[in-house]
This record gives structure tokens, C-alpha cells and sequence, in this order.
């Protein structure tokens, strides 16, 4: 354990707190991605298959009162983050009462959510005034043609006016969030960067990552952060780098010169995992220490069975010290995990 990782131990220790997770290469884990569901309202080509997509019954997934108990369990061990995911989450029922009970837990500083918006424009509202303060929107596309072509469905129309009424709302922070597609998405960039810089939004744009049901990505497909920071210096004028606020985030961020930020989200060009604080939970309660693993750690039969929360805190410790190095994207060994991002949570 270094140095610093050991004087953060004795100041929670000090505090009345338990020891942090930390994993074998020094890593403190503080940040956890929850999956409500596993469903969602269209079928993009990079996350889910077509047809024949078989959910989870209702009754194997975590309720309420399960997410609430984990999380509050981690909380002494350091777990300040949480982001709800699906899936598309706003497909839960009663989502804004999740959010009023994990933002009541003590310990917790942050509280965000990443949506496709085709069902924000209905609670926005109410997820703002449930004390969500962050919220992430996925926008591939300005194009109706083009957000077919990726979603399968029609729709944009709806993800536009999620996003107003998430402005309307008055969120702390919206992002916008694009996923980067080798011939498909490259006549999008500028677009996309025009509506964000005239909305005051911040954009990211994300590699495309090999995490699709049907197990056809290609590093064919992929179009680098790199490219498209050059795509946009060339036409929207220069970027400089921007203060970052967080070494664990994933995103390495821009401003332009005349004001907006951007940011390149590089998972498989520029692998950032020396810095990751992240663990995930998916819809079944299935503990991930990486969004590659192909290892899961069961912590509903730990909360349906009568396990403490110290067993929970044991059965977390055991997935982050199992925790690689690094995700292996472009290594020889690399398999792409059986499970697809909907089912994972993202």
C-alpha cells in the first residue's frame, strides 16, 4: 500500500471510519455506478441486439431498499459517488424516490444519472427536485436518419426536448455524451459541438468500446479522441486544455478560447485505468470491479439471505482486490465479456 493510500487509512481510522477500498495497485475505490434496470426504450447497435432481447424479471432485480442498504454499508469504507445507469433508467418506476433515498444517505456528496432523454422531458422535474444534481444525456446524432440508423428506433425528437427540460430544471451540470463511430459519425462532430456551445452544455464524446450484444465491433470502428480533437480545432477553432478537477475522471477536457468546454473520453486509444476509482453494481445486484471483468461478486444473495453489512463490505473488498491492472482492450489475451453494456449498467 503507498504511502498516501496508508495516510488516507489512519485518517478514516481516526475519524471513526472503517479502512478504504484499495486494490492491489494502489487504487481507492470511492465511486460506484448503480443499474437500476436492464431495459430500455430503443435498441442501439453499440449496447444492445436488435431483436430478441430477454430482461431480467422484476423480482431478481435490487429494489429500493437493497441499493439504499448497500450503499449505505459502503459508505464508511470511503463511497462518496454514485451515478444510476441502465439500461435506460428512467424506465423504473418511481426513479425519483431512488434518488430522494441515496441522496439522504449521509457520506454521499454526489448523486448523478445517465439517460437517453426520450423520457426526460416527463421527469426531469422531479429528479432535480428528488436532489439529483448531475445528469448525463446520450446525443450520438442531430441527424433523425443517423439516430435511427444507431437506435433502431425513432426518437430524437423526444432526446431534444429531454434536454430542454432538463435546462429548464435547473441541474447543476448537464452533459451531453456522444459515442464516436468510425463511418457513421464523423459528419456529426461539428454539429454536435454548434448545439452544445449555443445551449451551454458540456460535450463528450467516447470511444466506441467492444461491449455490444451481438459481438461486432472492430477496431475498424474506432475513431480516437485524438481524431476528433483535430476534427474540431480544424473547424471550430483551438482547444486548451482545461484544470482537471478529479484524477479519477474519465474524461480529459478542453475550453475554447472564446468560452465551453469539451471533453474526449479515450477508454480504448488512451486507457485511463491507472487512475479509476469506479466499482458497479448491476440491476441483480451483481458486484463489477471493471466494466471488462468477466468475474462478478453476488452481493443480492448476501442481502437476501441475512448477510451483515459487514459481509457486504467483505464481498466488495474481495471484488477490488481481484481487480486488474488495466481492461486488456487491444491485448492479445482480450475477450470481450459475454455481457452487453445494457446488461452491465454504463
Amino acid at each position: 500500500m503507498s504511502t498516501a493510500i496508508e495516510h488516507a487509512a489512519n485518517e478514516d481510522a481516526t475519524a471513526g471510519k472503517l479502512p478504504p477500498l484499495v486494490d492491489a495497485f494502489g487504487r481507492r475505490h470511492t465511486s460506484l455506478r448503480i443499474s437500476v434496470t436492464d431495459r430500455c426504450n430503443i435498441r442501439c447497435f453499440y449496447c444492445m441486439p436488435a431483436e430478441g432481447v430477454v430482461f431480467r424479471p422484476r423480482a431478481e432485480l435490487l429494489t429500493f431498499e437493497e441499493i439504499e442498504r448497500f450503499v449505505r454499508s459502503l459508505v464508511p469504507l470511503g463511497l462518496d459517488k454514485l451515478r444510476l445507469t441502465g439500461g435506460e433508467p428512467l424506465l423504473r418506476a418511481d426513479l425519483p424516490e431512488l434518488v430522494r433515498m441515496l441522496a439522504a444517505i449521509p457520506g454521499i456528496r454526489d448523486l448523478a444519472l445517465t439517460t437517453n432523454g426520450m423520457l426526460l422531458d416527463q421527469q426531469a422535474a422531479a429528479l432535480q427536485s428528488a436532489g439529483l444534481r448531475r445528469i448525463n444525456i446520450s446525443l450520438d446524432t442531430l441527424s433523425e436518419a443517423t439516430f435511427e440508423r444507431i437506435t433502431r428506433r425513432q426518437g430524437l425528437d423526444r432526446v431534444l426536448a429531454g434536454i430542454a427540460a432538463a435546462q429548464e430544471a435547473g441541474f447543476d451540470e448537464i452533459r451531453l455524451n456522444a459515442i464516436a463511430i468510425r463511418d457513421l459519425t464523423e459528419s456529426e462532430i461539428v454539429p454536435l459541438v454548434e448545439f452544445a456551445r449555443e445551449r451551454q452544455l458540456e460535450l463528450r464524446f467516447i470511444e466506441f468500446m467492444p461491449l455490444d450484444a451481438e459481438h461486432h465491433w472492430s477496431s475498424d470502428q474506432l475513431l480516437t479522441g485524438a481524431e476528433i480533437r483535430r476534427i474540431v480545432e480544424e473547424r471550430c477553432g483551438p482547444l486548451q486544455v482545461a484544470p482537471r478537477d478529479n484524477a479519477s475522471q474519465p474524461a480529459v477536457d478542453f475550453c475554447f478560447a472564446d468560452g465551453g468546454k469539451i471533453g474526449f473520453i479515450n477508454p480504448v486509444s488512451e486507457p485511463f485505468c491507472g487512475d479509476c476509482n469506479r466499482l458497479r453494481l448491476t440491476a441483480e445486484g451483481q458486484v463489477r470491479n471493471c466494466l471488462f471483468s468477466t468475474v462478478e461478486w453476488d452481493a443480492r444473495r448476501v442481502l437476501r439471505n441475512g448477510g451483515s453489512d459487514d459481509d457486504l463490505r467483505t464481498l466488495v473488498r474481495e471484488s477490488v482486490a481481484a481487480k486488474a491492472a488495466a481492461h486488456g482492450v487491444g491485448r492479445s489475451d482480450f475477450h470481450q465479456p459475454e455481457r452487453a453494456m445494457y446488461q452491465i449498467g454504463g
